[in-house]
């Protein structure tokens, strides 16, 4: 298990970037429970203040609206929001901003390119100039539509650098690329890792993704779009398995990249039939053409988390869902209307 931080004169500040969004908000509330002051900045454009109106108020959490694709002056900042600055640097920077469904980054394309270019450049800029520990949150699509399973931090992936995932697949390789460069040269103290599948409350119902998209339809009664045959594998990580993940790395000397996901593969199919079975619907499955570029399989090789970090996940699917499916049914009741998340055929 991290070390705690217990002593409040050795409270040390923490800066997350998107930290209004699904699992910037979660690693917002886990640096809180370690003991960490923590600026959370994000612009909200996939960020929901929802997921941190719990954290208004705490004098050690303090919230600034900004894009990080513009440079981070944070006295500025602080200026702009009214609130004193914390007399101390920034210790650690954990980047997670950045749109990241494919529903998101076809809305976006521009602009997610920009985060992981202009926006990695910035905060790698303030952590250098802060003397911060560095996190790059990484993505499993660094892979591609993988040629080899499980896919394990050395495979270089198989990634169409045209296609429609492009913008995020290339987004997120030129801020691992980045991140290095700033470590070699500049010798930040950088983290990098590679996140699969990971699912939770406060996962937006409109995600776009498979496991929101499926509960929706579960719980309305409506058919479960299953792209393709539904042979198409994932991996699904339970929210509270990640954030362990991710907060042993920030502590650790680990500079990745490091997988940190579910190794059990599941298929969209029996990923649909299990949300089914979780939510007690009688909806029918429904399939579609699979949408362009779409990957067929994602395993992680979690065998260095295991070794380096002593991380692994607890929760199991039947677990996960269960302690998911309330978030789901809570949100849908507090909608005006039902959700409808068919606009862009998302790729699982």
């Amino acid at each position: 298990m991290a070390n705690s931080v217990s002593s409040e004169n050795h409270r040390p500040l923490t800066l997350v970037t998107g930290g209004a969004g699904f699992l910037g908000s979660h690693l917002c509330d886990r640096l809180l429970a370690e003991g960490h002051e923590v600026i959370c900045l994000d612009n909200l454009i996939t960020g929901r203040m929802e997921n941190i109106r719990h954290l208004l108020g705490r004098p050690q959490f303090h919230y600034l609206n900004h894009d990080v694709t513009h440079p981070i002056d944070l006295p500025a900042l602080f200026v702009q929001a009214s609130t004193p600055p914390p007399d101390q640097p920034v210790r650690y920077l954990l980047h997670f901003a950045s749109p990241a469904s494919p529903k998101d980054y076809a809305r976006h394309p521009i602009h997610t390119l920009k985060v992981g270019a202009m926006g990695t450049y910035h905060a790698l800029g303030l952590a250098k100039a802060q003397g911060s520990v560095f996190l790059l949150a990484s993505t499993s699509e660094i892979y591609g539509d993988p040629e080899v399973s499980p896919q394990t931090e050395k495979y270089w992936g198989n990634v169409n650098p045209i296609g429609p995932r492009s913008v995020y697949d290339e987004a997120k390789r030129f801020a691992e690329a980045i991140t290095m460069a700033y470590h070699r040269e500049h010798q930040v103290k950088t983290r990098i890792v590679r996140i699969f599948n990971t699912y939770g409350e406060r996962m937006r119902l409109d995600d776009g993704r498979a496991l929101p998209n499926f509960m929706v339809q579960a719980l309305q009664g409506k058919p479960l779009t299953v792209y393709g045959e539904g042979a198409q594998t994932r991996s699904l990580c339970y929210v509270s398995d990640l954030v362990e993940g991710l907060y042993r790395l920030l502590t650790s000397n680990e500079v990745g990249p490091v997988n940190l996901g579910n190794p059990e593969e599941v298929s969209i199919l029996q990923l649909a039939q299990a949300i089914l079975r979780a939510t007690g619907s009688k909806s029918a499955i429904a399939y579609e053409p699979l949408p362009e570029d779409d990957p067929q399989r994602r395993q992680p090789d979690i065998t260095s988390a295991r070794q380096k970090l002593g991380w692994e996940p607890r929760v199991s699917l039947e677990n996960g869902l269960a302690k998911t499916v309330p978030y789901f049914q809570a949100s849908l009741q507090n909608l005006p209307r039902a959700t409808d998340s068919a606009a862009v055929p998302p790729a699982h």
